[in-house]
């Protein structure tokens, strides 16, 4: 076999491991282990003056990227010298571990299973899990909210942006671009600890996730179109609302998500007891309730195996 084949399996193979693996507890994770050195690596430079803390922030980044993609290159390169097959397999496995396919949907499922019966207490920690809003206090509606704007922006980052660099550079460039989104969820926030420190980090996973982001858009609606959603209107939904969230990409997967389920998402967040709003996306056509999570889910999924074919002919046309 060639490498272009082999590439594009290996990208197939890691996609059709996630959709019925997910993430197994127990397994050896290389995000684990990136997250181990970004947390050592922040408290050893996160120190000195906003400058300081910028320039080192940066350092972090470059090391932590640059570091993901050659252990990752180096690890195929020596089983590929005892056997491709070899090569192969791991190539598989890194892929597999970028991707959160099966784990996003398990999230939803979390908090879908509670609200269905009623427990609104264990819904509110189940969502607390995966989101970094306060929760306590959150009525049904908002649940849902918090869950299908998860689902929808996961879809992106979670999903078709590791699948893309797969596509485009193999298990290594997918395995630097999970260490950028794993930058971003520990170091990329705008607090007092963070805001320089994390400030490239934060715009690295902007700059990373970019053209993923707007790529949702095509297949959202094509998916939504599929299962007889509102594709059109969802698709001026985007257009009216979708520059209107804080995040450069975020607002692209939600606001044709709400688009299609009828929903108005953004609003008002409680963070550490600070009220902070975001532009509403998409209109209110019926009270929020669990079953739009079933639809977001049903959306995703489709969306999710739609992504498959364009980057395996990506994947063979360009490797």
């Amino acid at each position: 076999m060639g490498k272009i084949s082999l590439l594009t399996l290996a990208v197939l193979f890691g996609f059709v491991l996630d959709q019925v693996l997910g993430d197994p507890r127990n397994w050896p994770h290389p995000v684990v282990s990136i997250g181990k050195v970004i947390a050592y690596l922040e408290r050893q430079l996160n120190q000195g003056s906003p400058k300081e803390r910028r320039r080192k922030g940066a350092f972090l980044t470059c090391l932590v990227v640059g570091g993901s993609y050659l252990v990752t290159w180096a690890l195929i390169s020596g089983a590929k010298l005892i056997h491709p097959l070899l090569g192969l397999a791991v190539s598989v496995y890194f892929i597999f571990t970028t991707l959160a396919g099966k784990s996003l949907l398990d999230a939803g499922q979390s908090v879908l299973i509670p609200l269905e019966q009623g427990n609104i207490q264990e819904a509110r920690l189940k969502l607390s899990w995966f989101v970094s809003r306060d929760t306590e206090n959150l009525a049904e509606k908002e649940i849902v909210r918090g869950t299908i704007e998860t689902l929808a922006e996961n879809f992106v980052d979670g999903i078709l942006s590791p699948l893309f660099y797969a596509a485009l550079g193999g298990a290594p460039l997918a395995m630097a671009f999970k260490a950028v989104s794993t930058l971003d969820s520990m170091v990329g926030y705008r607090n007092e600890r963070y805001k320089d420190f994390g400030w490239f980090s934060a715009r690295s996973d902007d700059w990373a996730n970019y053209l993923p982001a707007r790529l949702s858009v095509p297949l959202l609606l094509l998916a939504g179109w599929l299962r007889k959603m509102p594709a059109r209107r969802a698709f001026k939904i985007w257009q009216r609302d979708a520059s209107g969230h804080p995040s450069p990409n975020g607002g692209n997967p939600e606001s044709v998500v709400a688009g299609l389920l009828g929903v108005q998402l953004g609003g008002f967040n409680s963070y550490h007891g600070q009220l902070h709003h975001r532009a509403e996306m998409g209109d209110v056509l019926h009270p929020s309730n669990f079953a739009d999570i079933v639809c977001c889910q049903k959306l995703v999924r489709t969306a999710t195996w739609l992504s498959l074919l364009p980057t395996l002919c990506l994947a063979f046309l360009l490797n």
